[in-house]
């Protein structure tokens, strides 16, 4: 049936910059403007190393992907990088996983941005939190439905503000810390004890944070020129958020130390906006809070679209209902899939509290890594762009990093994917039944 009728397929839209924007809208959200202050609680100074170690481990997972992209140049990305080069199993698990930690990440980042949004407004009634959070997923979902074309266009006015919102608190904190000779950067760790368990931990932690370059490759059926332009884009969104990250960790730790800035995140999920305020320059929050704003409704935007790719193309093969394959008249947008995931988001929303979201998001980065590597050992030598110790390198850097998320983590982690087995047993043998049918019938 697939060789007969051909599965519609999406327009080639997407230059290298607007993927990269994509990118950069996937990567920096709630690693930077959060989980950086949970993993310096942890790991102190240190953390500093530790983004700049996991960043390195991200691009080897997102120069992986970006081989596995231009070989194969289709929507779905990891789920279909499993299928071709792996096991049918291994690659819907893969989408699965994917599947379910972004919408939990989509949720939180639905949630952040209406958090955020009524702190800066002076708004603190708890009961509005949810519906703000609702009517932004709506939003979203809307604009989604455009297609690549308008998305783009929106990512790029979203990233330019939350970047820009950076880069103030980059330049005008490094000014204040060169000032007062960086009084508050110490490399003291007495309260961290076994730095080395701690300083992994951060790694695994922020190892989630880069991610995000991933989404580039979900879209491949939509980038212009792929095998040119998808590495591009990739290489230039992990450089420039490795770049963020560590001038953001540097003018945090310099402003207000370790502990002020572990216990700004802890205790008002708003490590950024404490350390601008620290800068006595008014406005200076505010302009942070307006960085964090966007940088929660990008996340949710590129979330959106991206894994919407993963159930059309699982929509295609028959892993999930196929009306979820379905293409709106331009071809531009699996129009089902998208108020599928929208409706899924919101439903999470709901609950107002996903704590285990970014943990979750740890184990599901290691899996979904762990089965990139395997399938990048797969290619050729002719489809190979990078050497295959890069490959040897991120898979076993994956297994190495999960063993230290929490345990509680893995357990959920595994169920989920037994979950995921028997859905696709079961899909399969129903698939299976109905072709089956006509010749019964006959």
């Amino acid at each position: 049936m697939s060789e007969e009728n051909p599965p519609k397929q999406l327009k080639r839209e997407l230059s290298w910059f607007g993927s990269a924007c994509m990118g950069l809208a996937s990567v920096i959200g709630v690693g930077i403007f959060v989980s950086i202050g949970i993993a310096a609680g942890i790991s102190g100074f240190a953390v500093i190393g530790a983004l700049v170690v996991a960043g390195l481990l991200g691009a080897c997972n997102s120069l992986n992907l970006a081989q596995l992209a231009v070989s194969h140049p289709v929507s779905g990305g990891i789920y279909e990088y499993g299928y071709k080069y792996l096991t049918p199993v291994l690659g819907f698990t893969g989408g699965w996983i994917y599947f379910l930690s972004k919408t939990a990440v989509a949720a939180t980042a639905a949630l952040g941005f209406a958090g955020y949004l009524l702190n800066t407004i002076g708004v603190n009634e708890s009961g509005i939190l949810v519906l703000v959070a609702e009517a932004a997923v709506l939003v979203v979902t809307l604009i989604a439905l455009g297609g690549a074309r308008r998305f783009k266009v929106t990512t790029i006015a979203v990233v330019s503000v939350t970047i820009l919102s950076l880069l103030f608190l980059i330049i005008v904190g490094s000014f204040l810390c060169l000032v007062n000779g960086f009084e508050n950067l110490t490399f003291a760790s007495a309260n961290y004890g076994n730095w080395l368990k701690n300083f992994l931990e951060s790694v695994a932690l922020m190892f989630v944070a880069y991610n995000g370059a991933a989404r580039i490759s979900m879209m491949g059926e939509e980038i212009t020129e792929p095998r040119k332009n998808i590495p591009k884009a990739i290489v230039f969104t992990i450089v420039v958020t490795m770049l963020l990250y560590v001038g953001v960790a540097v003018v945090s730790l310099g402003s207000i130390g370790v502990e002020a800035f572990s216990a700004a995140t802890t205790e008002q999920a708003a490590p950024l906006q404490v350390v601008a305020s620290s800068f006595g320059i008014p406005g200076a929050a505010n302009i942070l809070a307006v960085g964090a704003i966007t940088s929660m409704l990008s996340i949710l935007l590129t979330i959106i679209l991206g894994v919407s790719r993963i159930l059309l193309a699982m929509g295609r093969r028959g892993d999930m209902p196929s009306f979820f394959a379905q293409l709106n008249n331009s071809g531009t947008t699996p129009y089902w899939a998208v108020l599928f995931l929208g409706m899924a988001i919101a439903l999470l929303v709901l609950t107002g509290d996903v704590k285990v979201t970014w943990s979750f998001a740890a184990f599901g980065s290691m899996y979904r890594c762990f089965i990139v590597s395997l399938a990048a050992l797969q290619l050729s030598q002719q489809q190979r762009l990078y050497p295959q110790w890069l490959s040897w390198l991120s898979l076993f850097s994956s297994l190495f990093l999960a063993f230290w998320v929490e345990w509680q983590i893995w357990l959920i982690g595994l169920g989920v994917i037994g979950v995921g087995v028997v859905w696709h047993v079961v899909i399969q043998r129903f698939n299976f039944a109905v072709r089956l049918e006509p010749k019964v019938s006959e």
